[in-house]
């Protein structure tokens, strides 16, 4: 069972993700806020896989909402779900700690697809929100290498070059013959040396170094 938390302001979107959600097998909402602040007061109480956030929020940004919560822990994924696709906005939610990134017009099936997919260790992205992605590492030359600095691993180096290429956790573990739990291990360890708190925030350093 995956268990979704919603933080959305519009009664109507929310109660149809709940629906949506709550309707389907494998799936349950435990929770649906309007403000961030809500879900984060309750959030120590909270049996939560995968939070589904907007960013244009009443009180502090979803953005804003996602800094504080990695700051509670870096275990926590977080979807963004949004009408926004600015340049801007995308990075800034995933250097936030984003775990994918999806516009609100897409389709509910697609929707379930993502959720399942951060919740297994993907990260879902609209196909022209990956597109940005993509267009954007392709015009950034990594600068000098600095990956003596980071002190990561043969093994770290293997898992992150895995994310980078877009594997989930699962699949990660499958092309290095190692456990889902042992790749999880190995991320704690990448996020602490690269002081990062997603997966796409490591995406992101990891390509800017040219770590991998």
């Amino acid at each position: 069972m995956i268990k979704v938390a919603i933080v959305e302001d519009n009664k109507t979107i929310r109660e149809g993700l709940k629906l949506l959600i709550d309707g389907t097998e494998g799936y349950s909402c435990v929770g649906d806020y309007t403000i961030c602040e809500d879900l984060i007061s309750e959030l120590s109480e909270l049996d939560v896989d995968v939070i589904l956030m907007d960013i244009d929020l009443p009180g502090i940004s979803g953005i804003e909402g996602m800094k504080r919560i990695k700051q509670i822990s870096t275990d926590y994924t977080i979807l963004i779900l949004t009408i926004y696709d600015e340049n801007e906005l995308i990075f800034e939610a995933l250097c936030a700690g984003a775990s994918g990134y999806l516009v609100k017009k897409t389709p509910p099936a697609k929707l379930l697809e993502a959720i399942k997919d951060a919740y297994e260790g993907g990260a879902p992205m609209t196909s022209n929100i990956a597109r940005k992605v993509v267009d954007f590492f392709q015009k950034t030359q990594p600068i000098q290498k600095k990956e003596e600095s980071f002190q990561l691993t043969k093994r770290e180096k293997e898992v992150l070059a895995g994310l980078v290429n877009g594997s989930s956790y699962k699949a990660i573990a499958d092309s290095l013959n190692i456990s889902v739990d042992t790749v999880r291990f190995h991320f704690r360890n990448i996020y602490k040396k690269l002081h990062v708190h997603s997966q796409s925030e490591a995406v992101v350093k990891a390509i800017k170094e040219g770590l991998v």
